[in-house]
């Protein structure tokens, strides 16, 4: 599980409830069913209109990819290369076929097979990107929900004020109704605010953050797959992959090879 994603949805609504109960509110004050109904299905139906009908079924995938913990482990992608590196250094990249079979990254994989088949280290690098802006296309299909669903729900909410603010007017004859009619109505507009910015923007941003990880990952890897095509040394991949970690990664990252993998190394150089 994500613990940035349930600690930050945690301490948000938590600050609203905490909030809300300082000011001598309570929870089924802003209980206003025809306001949510208007907010929550209004917001999904605008939404839906400008996508189609594959992304919303695809909403329960988009979601868990918010809860559910990155499986990119950079550290680990790039211990793995430059054990590719060496294993290619000392029997040859032709070598590298089985082992790239069993790898669990994709990207990485099919970096690693065209690298084998013997493909141009342009071509590599082209097909690659490409790869990578083919899935960034993907993933901005949720993010872009998201954030369309953080844009109309403040709309929604007005939409719903102004309704109950109409139905207010229309009892101007009954004075000791009209307290409860405008605060039920000015639910609508903290429905829309709360749900846009305490949950439709932040699973957008989080959507954008993960895309982004991925992203420098697959670019780690192609400077490493490149590397290795290059008959570039174990420690070259390691340094030139590393460049991509931040620096209290890069401080720790990895073990100094021992005796025995640097004599191999030199031997294979």
């Amino acid at each position: 599980m994500d613990v940035a994603t349930v600690l930050g949805l945690f301490l948000a609504w938590g600050a609203l409830l905490v909030s809300l109960n300082l000011e001598g509110g309570s929870p089924k004050d802003l209980f206003n069913a025809p306001a949510l109904v208007l907010v929550l299905f209004g917001t999904f139906g605008a939404t839906i209109v400008g996508s189609n009908i594959k992304t919303v079924l695809s909403l329960p995938r988009i979601l868990r990819n918010c809860w559910v913990k990155s499986a990119i482990d950079p550290v680990r992608i790039i211990e793995v290369m430059v054990g590719f590196a060496r294993k290619a250094r000392m029997e040859g990249i032709l070598s590298l076929e089985n082992a790239a079979s069993q790898a669990d990254n994709k990207f990485l994989k099919k970096g690693i097979e065209l690298i084998v088949d013997g493909t141009p280290s342009v071509m590599v690098r082209e097909i690659l990107e490409t790869e990578i802006v083919a899935m960034q296309e993907r993933h901005k299909v949720g993010e872009t929900f998201f954030t369309t669903l953080g844009g109309f729900a403040p709309t929604l909410g007005i939409i719903g004020t102004v309704m109950g603010l109409i139905s207010m007017l229309a009892k101007l004859n009954e004075p000791n109704k009209m307290g409860h009619a405008i605060a039920a109505a000015f639910t609508a507009t903290f429905y829309g605010v709360a749900l846009a910015n305490l949950l439709f923007l932040p699973i957008a941003a989080k959507l954008r953050s993960k895309t982004a990880e991925e992203v420098v990952a697959c670019e780690m890897i192609i400077e490493g797959i490149l590397s290795i095509q290059a008959g570039d040394n174990p420690r070259t991949v390691e340094t030139r992959m590393s460049a991509y970690l931040p620096p209290e990664l890069r401080r720790n990252f990895g073990r100094r090879p021992s005796r025995t993998e640097r004599d191999r190394e030199a031997l294979a150089a």
